[in-house]
């Protein structure tokens, strides 16, 4: 497919010409099937043994593994996800891959089709001589449900360590938070506008919770903090409800996201609603109200002195750049990977700021930055000697 072999910047622009739109978001999205024949094509192309595994009909995980593989050898694994969100509001062509200035520009470009290119170009760079398991695994999904990481999980298959090459601006991000989706149903009474004695507001007995879940929010989850994430926090982000305007609304619904910190749950985030809607109620008695969880992604903590951090952080200043530690604002599959027993962090090429935006690109100089350390990561934690920073 005319892409040099490891040559990051030149398969981020294959990639990015590919619509993967996540048909689970987008309904106009052909999903990821296309992007990852290319991508595998590609691979076998540079020597890299390749396997399609379908994670779900028509949406396969890219997985190529290179190095030794024996048994008690190390392993490495570099991911990220094939599937973009949508394209509405975009103001240049979304899958043109036009660069300017620098920037290559399209859907995808930092959220993450770069970081995918610079963690299987770094493979292809890092492939012989390597004492242990590289394994690279491109995945459809993370934008919605992370079927592919799920999937990949069930498979078996186990690293000693992760990197995915979501855009950190070539920082270390080991922890993001996670989030809970909660549904609260508040009931009131259709009656006429005239008919107080009758009527039961639905619509402003859910104000009166949303200004109780504001005065928690301001006593209590500002004091929730994590050194590199900052404070927990909940917001509104969907209300319907109302028959007429002389009518006395019978309904509500409110869909609030509470992002999570490591240490909690989604769990304690729908007691943390119900307990609310209980402090309603002991002043409004005709307050009724239903809270159920609707979905929920859970958050993610790796040390930054574990082995993981301080290797990249090494590779790093090889490279001749300065290690910097963040938190991640996003939720990304490190947190499933961590729950699956492999210590996973964040790093790529991009700005998180850009994902999902109506201008998205991507700086062309830090495909190549990122290559280099991922490479460089890859032939340390892998070789011979490589036991001191798997320590």
């Amino acid at each position: 497919m005319n892409v040099t072999p490891g040559n990051a910047v030149e398969l981020t622009r294959l990639l990015v010409g590919q619509d993967s739109r996540n048909p689970s978001i987008d309904p106009e999205g052909p999903g990821e099937g296309a992007v990852a024949r290319a991508l595998a094509g590609v691979l076998r192309e540079w020597g890299l043994p390749v396997t399609l595994e379908e994670a779900a009909p028509g949406r396969p995980n890219v997985i190529a593994r290179v190095g030794r593989q024996r048994s008690g050898a190390p392993t490495l694994l570099f991911t990220g996800h094939l599937d973009v969100v949508g394209i509405a509001g975009m103001k240049h062509a979304p899958f043109a891959a036009t660069e300017n200035g620098g920037r290559l520009f399209g859907r995808g470009a930092s959220d993450m089709k770069g970081g995918v290119a610079a963690m299987c170009a770094a493979a292809a760079r890092a492939a012989a001589g390597l004492d242990g398991t590289l394994i690279v695994a491109a995945v459809v999904d993370e934008e919605f449900e992370s079927i592919g990481t799920r999937a990949l999980l069930a498979s078996g298959l186990r690293a000693d360590a992760a990197v995915i090459t979501e855009p950190t601006r070539l920082a270390i991000m080991p922890a993001h938070r996670g989030f809970a989706w909660i549904t609260v149903v508040v009931h009131g009474r259709a009656a006429h506008g005239s008919r107080y004695d009758l009527g039961v507001d639905a619509i402003r007995h859910a104000g009166l919770l949303l200004s109780e879940l504001d005065l928690y929010e301001e006593r209590e989850l500002v004091r929730r903090t994590h050194p590199l994430l900052g404070r927990a926090s909940w917001h509104a982000s969907l209300i319907e409800g109302g028959i007429g305007l002389s009518t006395y609304p019978d309904r509500c619904v409110l869909r609030l996201e509470r992002r999570t910190l490591p240490g909690e749950n989604a769990a304690g985030a729908v007691s943390e609603v119900r307990d609310a809607c209980e402090r309603v109620r002991s002043r409004r008695p005709d307050f009724v109200a239903d809270v159920s969880l609707a979905f929920a992604q859970g958050p993610s903590d790796v040390a930054p002195e574990a082995p993981i951090v301080r290797a990249l952080g090494t590779a790093i200043a090889e490279q001749g750049g300065t290690p910097r530690i963040e938190g991640m604002s996003a939720w990304t599959d490190a947190a499933l990977l961590n729950d699956g027993g492999i210590p996973a962090i964040c790093f790529g090429p991009g700005d998180i700021s850009l994902a999902h935006a109506s201008e998205e690109w991507i700086e062309v100089a830090e495909i190549e930055r990122a290559t280099m350390i991922l490479t460089t990561l890859a032939k340390r934690w892998l070789n011979a000697e490589g036991a001191a920073w798997r320590a």
